[in-house]
Formats: structure tokens, sequence, C-alpha cells
């Protein structure tokens, strides 16, 4: 098999999709020329595989795999579930051993019902309760104080837990990083370039693993610090937000490297 000429990894919250609509509207040309170029777009999100199934075909690229849960899961090419037994009520234990001042400012997703999550993600009820498919992770909400904060991580990490914060949520897992699954996948593509996109702390290795890496701005939040690559220009940041920016970073680096100059 001949590796593609590129291989693409993108978060999807505040980079594919907009911050509040979920759209992906304005990056649907960019994506068109991806599958006419024949180059796998890899999602990489702290989505379930629930949730990442019927975006992935909706996008067009259900033959390719994809990253869920921040790296925790991997949903193979189409595949509608990750197939894997996970460490979500592992996660829970742990977080219920915590003493109660230590927890009480998180909450969960599993802590929430469908409508609550739909109420404040912006998400319709359907695509809340896949949100609530946990395997792997428990995302949600910190609702208390910085310090409280690393202090909540830092007896979490004590129990073999780690907190990750995302786009939107602070998320508890076992470790695994998005970073941790492009290896593998890029391997089955024959190692070819890879080109990563993102916008929040759980992209980081991601962002400095690829080739290149795409900081996509997400005024929602505050930036990313400067990264390792940023200095020599192999990590950019876009100017515009969400899908918006992701189109015109994605279809600047085509351009220049003559990657799918035509469409479908």
């Amino acid at each position: 098999m001949t590796p593609p000429p590129l291989v693409i990894f993108t978060d999807l919250d505040g980079t594919l999709l907009d911050h509040e609509s979920y759209s992906h509207a304005p990056a649907d040309a960019a994506l068109a020329r991806l599958r006419a170029a024949g180059i796998p777009l890899v999602i990489a999100s702290s989505k379930t595989a629930a949730e990442i199934a019927p975006l992935r075909r909706a996008l067009g690229f259900a033959h390719v795999p994809a990253i869920c849960e921040n790296g925790a899961g991997l949903l193979p090419a189409l595949a509608e579930d990750a197939g894997e037994s996970g460490d979500h009520a592992r996660i829970l234990a742990a977080l219920q051993a915590l003493p109660e001042t230590l927890r009480a400012p998180f909450r969960g997703f599993s802590r929430m019902g469908v409508a609550e999550l739909a109420a404040l993600t912006g998400l319709p009820a359907p695509q809340a309760a896949l949100a609530r498919q946990r395997r792997f992770t428990e995302p949600g909400l910190w609702e208390g104080t910085g310090a409280a904060r690393d202090a909540f991580a830092a007896a979490l990490s004590a129990r073999g837990i780690d907190a990750r914060e995302g786009g939107r949520f602070l998320t508890l897992g076992t470790g695994r990083r998005k970073a941790d699954r492009m290896a593998e996948i890029l391997a089955g593509y024959g190692d070819p370039p890879s080109l990563a996109l993102g916008d929040a702390p759980n992209d980081v290795e991601m962002l400095e693993a690829a080739t290149r890496g795409v900081i996509v701005a997400n005024p929602h939040r505050a930036p990313l610090p400067r990264l390792a690559g940023e200095d020599a220009g192999r990590i950019i940041r876009t100017e515009r937000p969400g899908p918006e920016g992701w189109s015109r970073a994605v279809t600047g680096i085509l351009s220049r490297d003559g990657i799918g100059t035509g469409g479908e």
C-alpha cells in the first residue's frame, strides 16, 4: 500500500466543530478536498465512540480509525464501537474514595442526567445521552478554586488517575493520551507525515508529536502556552477560531505542499 501524502489528526469541539453550535460547515470545502485527495482524517477527541461513529460517517471518513475519550479508546475503521473493556468503573471508584471535601467541587457526567448535560453543553438530548456512554474516562465540571483543583488532581494521581483540562471539561482518566495512539495509526498507513490540530491542553502532546501542528484559536478559553516547535515554525496558530481557522490552516498547508489540488 502506498502511504498517503499526509495523515491529519483533529480535535473536535472548538477545533473542527464550532464551540457553540458544533457545526463544521466552514470546514466543509476543506474536508471535501481531503476526501478527494485520499487523505485520512483521524478524529482525536474526548468524545465517546458512540458520539464519534455517526459524526465520522457524516464527515465521510468512516474508513479511518478514530481516537476516542482522549486516547483511552480507539475506534477502528468502519466500527461502531471501540471494542475494548474500559476503566470507567475504576475511575469512579477512585473518585468515590476521596474525602467529600476534595471531590465535592467536581460534577462528573455520571452525576448529571441527560437533560442537565444537554443544557450544559447545548447538545440535543440524544447526543447528550451518547456523551454519557463513558467507557474509559469521566469528564465533568470543576466548580471550585484552582488550589482545590490541584489538591483534587494530586489525590487522584496517588490512585493512578489523572485529571486533564480540555476545551470544556476536566476529564479524569488513566493516563492515555491522544498522542499515544498516533504512532500505531501512522504505522498502519506506512508512517507518512502527520498534521495535528487542536485548541486545548489535552491536545498539547498530539500537537508536539505530529510532523506539523496547528493551534486553533478558541476565544472561550485561555490560549495555550507557547509550545516546543513554534519558534521553528513547525507549530503555528490560527487567527480565526473553530472550523474557520481549521479550514484556513488545512487549506494553506495542502496548497503549499501541492496536495489535493482537485475537488470532489
